[in-house]
């Protein structure tokens, strides 16, 4: 033995591993032409101290010298699956099974990497021998389990689960995989059941304790939830796992608290991702206070573990990119992923909330059509298990009589989607219509919601309800069609929809793209908006004759005074903008700045609440700096609310792109500034060209990226113009489409009226 292996031998003796395999690298690196037994123990240890890289590599190369050795094939596979490498892992595995096909740990992580790669009926090959060879181990039983839940045997999954539990009670992973399947298919009596079962074979287990919670709190009860960890609290009151569930309950209704909670859990066990992930999520969606701080304090959090990229999951993932999107890092979110990967993780993980996030990243038609299909994705993942459980439904309604028509969304109050869609609840066709609305908003009811209360047949109210419960109980008033505006939002259910609760059913308002199921029949869309690629939608158009929307009472009764144009009281043109940093890419930054560069003297603003923050500050004004664009060129207004009046600080509304503004293009026009914006092919890239052509100035809504910087130019140096439509704007959209809230009604309730009961 070489005095570098001996010196490693003697480190792993003493226990100083990290010593051993610096000692180890030394000695492959002095001699590649060491004994397999040296690789072997090299790669081993690097596994285990989560060096999967290294692992990886010098199992390479171990293989090199030996390359039909099962132990080097094996940790080489389980390496590589580490780094999520998977077809890579799935040849070494699969060679490690021919060379020992007797070893059952080699097929067993041969079998985990099918299950990763969803090859739901190869791994049931593998994991039916393994149960064949030995029964009573859980393990096996397990993966089999999740093998054939994998390919929709829900039945069979569940008896394998059991059978797991039956031979070894304290295979924890069997009890909550199985209670999540449950879950899925709400079946939450059942779910809640079995972690009773389970924490009885298992008293006081952290992670079944856990899951009762999740599971309590992900059903709707979530004062239960909050009792239950509050007395295994008084407890257990170092139990990390506590503080982590509590922060998250609390934090819905009490940021402050609920971050004290979160940092708690951290400091109790600082390795956990989860907990780390929280908290970023937490104080990303903090308002209260220094919103830009909390913002900086959660990016700071998240730098710190980028590198884990082996730990990350959908959860974790969607969480980094949140908080890199809100300070405009953009390397940053390049960092923990990209496009079709991330998209189709958290579709296939039922987190359609995240899509959002990706309208902005799209570049071309291949990406277009891949976000269609990442929506598809989700859309499947909610349908087929509500096919497999069906609601009860009603005897059907006697044929002729009113339409009934329902809307739900927990949005329909003091909201942007509760202004747009104020001018059907004000007027209401009575003669036609019984109205309902379905709302499982959790808060207080407010004047809004009161509003739109008195004005139909029906408000439902249902702020703890189930998926399938809200379905069955909607499918009741038997409707003959269903519209929702909520999306995905906070407090929406898009899942009712799969179950088909009306005949008829429709999207309108709260998404800006195809939600993805097949159970929605129509997207709400006008003639701007619609995508002239049909394709670029799952539903079919349902045409509104002149705009998808009106201003509502509420929006115009919104009385802010339009002031002096800043151009005649500063000297120079202010550009600027008001939306979401998740509207913003590089390209949109730099088109931006380019703006600013072109119009001599001009500035931008940034009415937003992040721009206290000093990473948002940073990053903005490193992306102007590369076009020229100095940093006292660049303003930033930190507000969030009441930034209305800050407008009146801005000549020019610059547009995001591909995901153009909504609600802030209506606000910009009203507050008498004009809008340049670009044209893109789906419907979310044509939302503002649609509120411009309805108000008059639709030519501002062009159809290239030269055209754009040509518009702006062109229109800051048109002072004639501007001014004429600070001065007219309001009287455009109150006299057009878009304030005819009467007539957009009447277009509304005759397009229902004509899809569910068509002539002839």
């Amino acid at each position: 033995m070489s005095d570098r292996l001996a010196a490693a031998q003697a480190a792993l003796n003493g226990g100083r591993r990290d010593e051993a395999i610096g000692h180890m690298i030394a000695a492959v690196g002095d001699d590649p032409a060491r004994p397999v037994q040296v690789y072997r123990t090299l790669t081993v240890h690097l596994y285990q101290a989560g060096r999967y890289d290294e692992g990886a590599a010098f199992g390479a190369r171990g293989l090199e010298r030996f390359p039909r050795d099962f132990d080097l094939l094996n940790v080489r596979g389980v390496n590589l699956r580490k780094l999520k490498r998977l077809p890579e892992a799935l040849a070494a595995l699969e060679l490690a099974t021919r060379v020992s096909p007797k070893n059952l740990g080699g097929l067993q992580n041969y079998g985990n990497v099918l299950l990763d790669l969803n090859e739901g009926a190869k791994a049931e090959g593998v994991f039916s021998r393994l149960v064949r060879i030995d029964p009573r181990n859980g393990e096996y039983q397990r993966q089999l389990a999740r093998a054939l839940h994998k390919q929709n045997k829900l039945e069979p999954a569940l008896v394998r689960f059991r059978q797991a539990v039956t031979v070894q009670p304290g295979l924890i992973d069997a009890w909550l995989d199985m209670v999540g399947i449950l879950g899925e298919e709400h079946r939450t009596a059942d779910a809640e059941a079995q972690l009773d079962r389970a924490i009885a074979a298992n008293p006081g287990n952290a992670r079944l304790l856990e899951g009762k919670t999740m599971v309590l709190r992900r059903t709707g009860q979530v004062a239960r939830a909050e009792a239950f960890a509050r007395e295994v609290m008084a407890a257990q009151p170092d139990a990390a796992w506590v503080h982590h569930q509590l922060g998250i309950m609390v934090s819905e209704q009490d940021r402050a608290a609920g971050n004290v909670l979160l940092r708690r859990a951290i400091a109790l066990d600082p390795g956990r991702i989860e907990y780390v992930t929280a908290l970023i999520e937490s104080l990303e969606r903090t308002r209260s206070g220094d919103e830009g701080g909390h913002i900086e304090e959660g990016y700071q959090l998240a730098k710190t573990i980028l590198h884990r990229s082996a730990e990350f999951t959908e959860s974790v993932t969607k969480i980094l990119c949140e908080i890199m999107i809100r300070v405009c890092d953009f390397d940053g979110l390049d960092q923990v992923g990209d496009f079709r990967t991330l998209g189709r993780g958290w579709a296939g993980s039922g987190r359609h909330t995240a899509l959002l996030k990706q309208l902005a990243r799209v570049r071309t038609d291949e990406d277009r059509r891949e976000l269609l299909e990442q929506h598809r994705i989700w859309g499947r993942g909610v349908e087929v298990p509500a096919s497999r459980r069906p609601i009860k439904r009603p005897p059907p309604r006697s044929p002729g009589g009113k339409v009934r028509l329902g809307f739900m969304s927990s949005d329909l109050r003091q909201h942007p989607v509760g202004y747009f869609a104020l001018p059907l609840f004000d007027h209401v066709d009575h003669e036609r219509f019984e109205v309902f609305v379905y709302s499982f908003y959790t808060g207080q009811e407010d004047a809004a919601q009161r509003h739109i209360t008195e004005r139909v047949t029906a408000y439902r109210w249902w702020p703890d309800i189930s998926v399938a419960g809200a379905a069955e109980k909607i499918a009741e008033d038997q409707l003959d069609m269903l519209i929702e505006l909520g999306g995905s939002t906070h407090m929406n259910k898009l899942e009712v929809m799969a179950y088909k609760p009306a005949p008829v059913q429709a999207s309108w308002l709260g998404y800006p793209h195809s939600a993805g199921l097949e159970a929605i029949d129509y997207l709400v869309c006008d003639p701007i908006t619609v995508p002239p690629e049909r394709e670029l939608l799952v539903e079919k158009p349902l045409m509104m004759p002149k705009s998808w929307i009106a201003l509502g009472s509420r929006f115009f009764s919104n009385t802010v005074e339009i002031k002096e144009a800043p151009e005649l009281r500063n000297g120079f043109i202010t550009y600027g903008t008001a939306n979401n940093p998740h509207k913003y890419t590089r390209e949109v930054l730099q088109m931006w700045a380019r703006v600013v560069a072109a119009t001599p003297g001009s500035k931008f603003a940034f009415i937003r609440p992040e721009g206290s923050g000093e990473s948002f500050r940073a990053n903005i004004l490193r992306q102007f700096a590369a076009e020229g664009v100095s940093a006292d060129r660049v303003i930033f207004h930190v507000i969030r609310g009441a930034h209305m009046p800050f407008y009146n600080e801005v000549d020019i509304t610059l547009d995001p792109f591909p995901l153009t503004g909504g609600t802030t293009t209506a606000e910009t026009l009203w507050m008498g500034v004009p809008l340049i914006s670009l044209i893109g092919p789906a419907f979310y890239e044509r939302l503002s060209a649609s509120i411009m052509t309805n108000s008059g100035i639709g030519d501002l809504a062009v159809n290239t990226l030269d055209d754009y910087l040509a518009a702006a130019v062109a229109l800051a140096g048109n002072r004639e113009r501007r001014l004429e439509l600070r001065g007219s704007l309001r009287d455009r959209m109150r006299n057009g489409p878009l304030g005819q809230t009467d007539q957009f009604a009447r277009d509304f309730y005759d397009m229902i009226y004509r899809t569910v009961r068509p002539a002839g």
